[in-house]
Formats: structure tokens, sequence, C-alpha cells
């Protein structure tokens, strides 16, 4: 069966909450159901009709044709099925996620896969600041599942983030994987200053990084079978990651301030120095 299409037919003037074109609120609904559906905003009411030509198809298997900053809350608890977006998307994409396959063909902005607990996620281009980080207020971030950034990433990128696995290709701001109670964070290009900081539990691997904090302890060169094991079931998601995982890489234990129990592996020769 073909896809269920939403065609953009013009840049809306305001910003819009994209929550209810997910898989497990559409079913069971009629084209004329769909298209009188709210995107709740801050100003004048919209329905989808309003913003999109409609296609009906499988609501297992959506896409959106365009996108802009101003489509909010892109998949956000997304349950199953395929969701596509040709196009960027704004804050919160993926929030709350729990399965399926979420797909950005353009960049995202801040908190993409925030509290996210299972699926996989995948950003084309950029993504914005707190990539996998909790909302003010909350405990933890990403809880689950996958998400791989094939561009660069802003600040604080897997914050407090819990389970999971979030792999950026390009490069990361400064904190990636900042506060991190456990779970994986890759950065194949080169993070900001204080990587890591405050990690608990979890592994970081850096192809290159800015300052560290002075309250990591070099533990010398290695080539770990567990790598390897991580390189496994992550080179699906990215070939280039698994590659990194498989060298010899300089292993930092810490963060020795808080818990102590993490680790950032960075590439074998990367310079970096101590932020004090």
């Amino acid at each position: 069966m073909t896809r269920l299409i939403f065609t953009l037919r013009e840049n809306p003037r305001q910003r819009l909450d994209l929550s209810p074109l997910v898989s497990h609120r559409l079913a069971g609904k009629s084209v004329r159901e769909i298209e009188r559906l709210e995107l709740q905003t801050t100003r004048h009411r919209i329905e989808v009709g309003d913003v999109f030509r409609l296609r009906m198809g499988d609501v297992e298997q959506i896409c959106i044709e365009g996108g802009g900053e101003r489509f909010d809350y892109v998949g956000r608890e997304m349950a199953g099925g395929e969701l596509l977006v040709e196009g960027d998307v704004g804050i919160q994409a993926g929030r709350l996620m729990s399965g399926g396959r979420l797909t950005v063909r353009g960049n995202a902005g801040p908190w993409a896969a925030s509290g996210m607990k299972s699926g996989v996620f995948q950003i084309t281009g950029a993504a914005g600041d707190r990539l996998g980080a909790p909302l003010p207020g909350e405990m933890s971030g990403t809880r689950g599942g996958i998400v791989v950034v094939r561009g660069d990433a802003g600040e604080r990128a897997g914050d407090r983030m819990r389970r999971g696995t979030i792999i950026i290709e390009g490069d990361a701001g400064p904190y990636a994987g900042g506060r991190m109670i456990a779970g994986t964070v890759v950065v194949l290009g080169r993070a900001g200053r204080l990587p890591g900081y405050l990690l608990k539990r979890g592994t970081i691997f850096l192809g290159g990084c800015g300052a560290l904090s002075p309250t990591f302890v070099d533990c010398g060169v290695h080539q770990l079978l567990g790598n390897r094991f991580m390189a496994a079931m992550v080179e699906s998601h990215s070939k280039r990651a698994a590659k990194l995982m498989r060298q010899p890489l300089r292993r930092l234990a810490g963060d020795m301030a808080i818990l102590g129990k993490g680790e950032i592996f960075v590439r074998n020769g990367a310079s970096f120095l101590s932020d004090t």
C-alpha cells in the first residue's frame, strides 16, 4: 500500500504542533477526519487541511513533504510505524518516542529526541542544542533507542542521558555527554570543551575534543573487546562510528568529581588539554 502523504501548501506564518501526525493517532480516521485535526498554535486556530494537501495511504508509512523550523513536536510520542519528513523541523522532534522509525531529511531544532525511550531517529542534517536532553525540571534525557545525526550537533548533546545510543557524525558543541547517568554518546568529529562533565556512568567516544575536566584519569591506549561488540551493534546505523570503536583509543576514566564510573575514549593521537 502507498504512503500517507502530507504535502505542504505554503510555509506557515506561525509555529505548528505536528504531534497528531503519527501512526497510532491517525489509525482508523478518514481523509476528512484527518484534515480537520487541529495543529495547536498560540494565535489562530489551524487545521491539517489548511497547511497540507493529503494523499491517503497506509498510516504506518507517513511522509511529510516540506518542512521548516516552525514544525514543532514532529513524531512526539511516536509508538510505531515510519515517519519521514522531507525538510527541516523545529523543537522537540521525536520527544518521548517509544517505537518506530523517524527520519528527518534536514535539520532539527533544540531538544530533539528528548525523553526518547525506544525506536530509531535519524537526522540527515544538523541538530540543535540539547539533543536528547531533558526539559527543565526533568531528571533524565534519552532513555533508550538509537539517534543518528549525520551532521553537527549543538551544545549539551546527551545531557543527563540514561540509556540508548546517540551518534553524531559531525562535530558537537560544549558539554557533550554532560551529567550522563548511563548510555553511549559517539562524536566522530570534534566535541567542544568539557565533554562528559559530571559523567556518572556510561561511555563517550570522541574523534577529538576541546579541553577536558582535570577530574578524568588517563588510563592509556587500549583496543578493548567490549568496544568491538559495541561496534557490531551500531554498524548498521553508522559504519563510521563502528570504525572508530574498533581502533586503539585513549581511555579516560571519570568523572572523579562525582561517581567516577564513566569513561571517555578519544581517538589515539587527538590533542586535548585539561581545563584547569
